[in-house]
């Protein structure tokens, strides 16, 4: 999969199946050539993912990716916190 097929797939947490928002970054180990994780926006609909009405972006370690599907990226997003603070 191409990294900008990534980008266009919907994010999911399992843990309440709610949509985290579209793939901003992604961070890569050149050195390694292993990926370390993804750089997520996430959307504030109501109340967002960190309890608050504004989105920010987190960070999914890799390691915490579930599943990548045709449509959507399934991801372990408990105990993530936003990278704006």
């Amino acid at each position: 999969m191409k990294v900008s097929e990534m980008r266009m797939l919907d994010i999911i947490n399992v843990e309440d199946g709610r949509r985290l928002g579209p793939i901003l970054d992604l961070d890569i180990d050149l050195e390694k050539g292993i990926m370390k994780g993804l750089v997520v926006m996430v959307t504030a609909k109501g109340r967002s993912f960190f309890g608050s009405n504004r989105g920010g972006d987190a960070f999914i370690p890799w390691e915490r990716v579930v599943k990548i599907g045709v449509d959507v990226i399934l991801v372990d997003a408990k105990d993530i916190v936003s990278l704006n603070g």
